[in-house]
């Protein structure tokens, strides 16, 4: 899991705000030859990225101080917590997204408006919280306490979207840069694109060219079906999406005259039918003190030779249907569906008519994100589930950040990815 030992030329800092295990942080040093420097305040996070050997500062991204950091950062990354746009989660954030949006704006433009904007939402996350609160049988309601201290927690973390603008406008008024502000890349769920073009018109105003849009990781090499909002600003380059190099169903030429490839399937990305597949009875997720789980050695084969005797299927309580059924694929022949938080507990491999199931590890969920297979996750099977389904794509955040700096793959990389 060594990163490559060529170096690509780095201008200056890269700041990478809510990093978590390292999605930005692995891909642009394993496929750019960049380093950055990663925000982090979850302490199994930032125990991952340190074994990673990440470099890193454990710190509140709404607190930390920038001010050692001015006029040396080149470019800027941040993926902030999705939980509260998601589909997988209250989705109680798009309903704050005109008063977000506001906040963006005056953030722009140097008024720190943030307890402003928190005191707003609050209302908003208080009567999402009691509505799911009543939704609770009798005797499992919380106290009017911890309802009202879930709102509080729900409004911070709904405002860390706005730390990027905070960020931006430190970073763009820096008196006498040693290192120009040159690029930023940001990822979030789909929900939060109106949130993007915001931040989108705000640098345009100032000159930087910019892209918004949504789109799937899969079409990037990763073997799973995850699409996600971006945005890729430049002030010295035009910028666009990063050419595709998959497609659902492969063909199309890419910029070089070459055919993509077609998806890779979940099967193909763990190595299914090649090697050893962790068995029923094997722990995954990784001891409670964290660390590497490497694939186990010894039980693919048996997986084999059972998907030859009935077709294994993946079921996950994600994109449940109105009669309750869930929703399945052939990890054959598709990509894995988007990794949340819970897939280690939501996803189970089943075959017909048998009793047999087999849940995914923290290592098989990491490869699915396109972390190598020995990736040290840190913090014990839940933490590590978490980690992986917050995470960015590292071979997906090297094709935007490639983009955006104009540093292109390193060549071995780039063989690698292919």
């Amino acid at each position: 899991m060594a990163a490559w030992s060529g170096w690509a030329p780095q201008k200056g800092l890269i700041l990478d705000g809510c990093a978590g295990p390292g999605g930005w942080s692995w891909g642009i040093k394993y496929y750019l030859g960049l380093r950055d420097l990663g925000i982090e305040w979850d302490d199994a996070a930032v125990a991952t990225r340190k074994a990673a050997k990440l470099a890193t500062r454990k710190a509140d991204v709404s607190t930390f101080d920038l001010r050692p950091y001015l006029g040396r950062v080149w470019g800027l990354l941040f993926s902030p917590p999705c939980t509260l746009f998601s589909d997988a989660g209250t989705q109680v954030g798009r309903l704050m997204l005109g008063i977000l949006a506001e906040g963006v704006r005056r953030l722009m433009r140097g008024e720190d408006c943030r307890q402003e904007i928190r005191d707003r939402v609050y209302p908003i996350a208080l009567e999402a919280q009691e509505a799911r609160n009543a939704k609770r049988a009798e005797g499992k309601r919380w106290e009017q306490s911890r309802v009202l201290r879930a709102a509080r927690d729900d409004a911070f973390v709904a405002c860390l979207v706005l730390e990027p603008a905070r960020y931006l406008y430190a970073l763009l008024t820096a008196p006498g840069p040693v290192v120009p502000f040159e690029w930023a890349a940001f990822e979030q769920v789909p929900a939060a694109l109106p949130l993007w073009e915001v931040f989108a018109q705000e640098l345009r105003r100032l000159g930087w060219s910019v892209w918004t849009g949504i789109l799937n990781v899969a079409d990037y090499g990763v073997g799973q079906s995850r699409r996600r909002a971006v945005l890729i600003a430049s002030a010295v380059r035009k910028v666009g999406p990063p050419e595709p190099t998959h497609t659902e169903d492969g063909g199309g030429e890419d910029l070089f005259g070459g055919f993509r490839a077609r998806w890779r399937t979940m099967a193909e990305t763990l190595g299914w039918g090649a090697t050893d597949r962790p068995s029923p009875t094997v722990t995954s997720g990784g001891a409670k003190t964290g660390g590497a789980e490497p694939f186990p050695t010894n039980a693919r084969k048996a997986l084999r030779e059972a998907y030859e005797r009935g077709a294994w299927v993946l079921h996950t309580n994600r994109d449940q249907r109105p009669d309750g059924s869930r929703q399945t694929i052939d990890p054959y022949t598709r990509p894995a569906p988007t990794l949340t938080s819970k897939s280690g507990g939501q996803w189970v491999l089943k075959q017909p008519f048998s009793a047999d199931t087999i849940r995914m590890s923290v290592s098989e969920a990491g490869v699915l994100q396109s972390f190598p297979a020995g990736f040290p996750w840190c913090g014990g099977k839940n933490k590590g589930h978490e980690q992986t389904g917050n995470a960015v794509p590292p071979l997906f955040a090297a094709h935007v950040v490639s983009v955006a700096s104009g540093v292109p793959f390193l060549q071995e990389a780039l063989t690698q990815a292919a």
